[in-house]
């Protein structure tokens, strides 16, 4: 059986369409787009084009679209930009236990630099109480920050009610979308979003590109300064063939969305209850039903998530444990200890993303061969249900295991 591709959180393949819109950017309309000829302004008409694409997806004007080299520069400039241009209103902002590490790293930063940061933590399921974001909010809060849904385990935020509190205590409200543009319904205005971040790559489109929504009438400072780009918000030459693919993905994403999410949710479905059902031991990690429709992450006790990762890949599997973008590090998910999870269990971890592309047969492949692959690896392992972790604290090597 050729690969079997279930790691769509981290990255999708570029649709077809998306390669052909891009093309003539390249090789015809391939003049700058800040320049005053004809060549300038035909590409310039591409890019305006897809400006309208993102912003028709979003629920929003055209005017409000910053593009962006990715979800992550995106997520930096909600951040940073919001705490520089409103530094003489105030110096907080709140954000979650479980964001994004473009997110997290990012307050880290400016925390560092002497602006107060919130926490807030999540319930067992990964899911931000409204009630918190309210009582968090002070006289010199200025953002909150809280992702549409998380990248690891799924959970979707009950963000319109979020956005509904912040509206109300005159704070701007950003989300980090990276994971549900193009794949959940998203608007703007009925979800009282300020600021809201995406990338292209993440809904069929080419990587190196996003997009920064800023509702009309709020003011962030640039993070790149040089010619004054995008209504002098982010300088530097436009990436005119990525937009217009993003342009595309977004046209596309509207257009197929119904169906995408109804056969992404049947495959994930069945990729739960199978290996619920066939493995003991484990568990599913995330909200049971608000979740994104293509995102089955579970746990398995007694196992180790690489290990996981490199028999599934022996086999032609490709899925993920935990985060795609920290899976070379042996440090346990801070989602998962955020969501209560122990050590031991947050270290055997698998998360399977389905995308458009997947079908059934290759879920019950893979529901035909992952229940071998564990019991094969409990064989191995020193920990098991007969001898738990905490047969082995004092050792040297369960020392170094707990504070991995």
């Amino acid at each position: 059986m050729k690969g079997i591709y279930f790691d769509h959180a981290a990255t999708t393949p570029t649709r077809p369409e998306v390669v052909a819109a891009m093309l003539p950017y390249y090789q015809e309309k391939w003049g700058n787009p800040s320049s005053l000829h004809s060549s300038g302004r035909e590409s310039a008409a591409g890019m305006e084009a897809a400006r309208e694409q993102v912003a028709a997806l979003l629920g929003a004007l055209p005017e409000e679209i910053v593009f962006t080299g990715s979800g992550t520069e995106a997520d930096n400039q909600a951040l940073v930009g919001t705490s520089v241009a409103r530094e003489r209103k105030g110096n907080h902002i709140i954000t979650s236990a479980i964001e994004h590490h473009a997110v997290l790293h990012t307050a880290e930063f400016l925390q560092n630099r002497g602006l107060a940061v919130t926490y807030l933590p999540v319930d067992s399921t990964g899911m931000v109480d409204p009630a918190d974001v309210r009582a968090a909010i002070t006289k010199s809060t200025i953002l909150v920050s809280i992702m549409h849904a998380n990248n690891e385990i799924g959970t979707v935020q009950p963000i319109k009610e979020i956005g509904a509190i912040c509206k109300e205590r005159e704070v701007l409200f950003h989300t980090d979308a990276v994971q549900t543009v193009g794949h959940l319904p998203v608007n703007v205005r009925e979800m009282n979003i300020d600021l809201l971040s995406l990338s292209a790559h993440k809904f069929y489109g080419p990587k190196g590109v996003g997009a920064l929504f800023v509702r009309k009438g709020v003011r962030i400072a640039p993070l790149i300064h040089g010619g004054g780009h995008e209504r002098g918000r982010r300088s530097s030459t436009e990436n005119v063939p990525g937009i217009v693919g993003l342009g595309e993905a977004a046209r596309l994403a509207a257009q197929d969305m119904q169906w995408e999410i109804t056969h992404s949710a049947q495959l994930r479905d069945r990729l739960i209850e199978g290996a619920l059902a066939h493995v003991p031991d484990s568990m599913l990690t995330g909200h049971p039903t608000q979740r994104l429709p293509n995102n089955a992450s579970i746990c398995v006790r007694y196992v180790e998530g690489e290990s996981m990762l490199l028999s599934l890949d022996f086999e032609g599997i490709f899925a993920s444990s935990g985060s795609a973008c920290t899976s070379g590090s042996l440090e346990a998910s801070h989602v998962l200890l955020a969501i209560g999870l122990p050590h031991d269990v947050a270290h055997g971890s698998l998360r399977l993303t389905v995308g458009r592309g997947n079908t059934m047969e290759e879920v019950d492949h893979f529901l035909g061969v992952f229940p071998g692959i564990v019991e094969r690896l409990r064989a191995m392992s020193p920990i098991s249900a007969e001898r738990p972790a905490s047969d082995f604290e004092g050792t040297p090597d369960a020392h170094d295991h707990a504070h991995e």
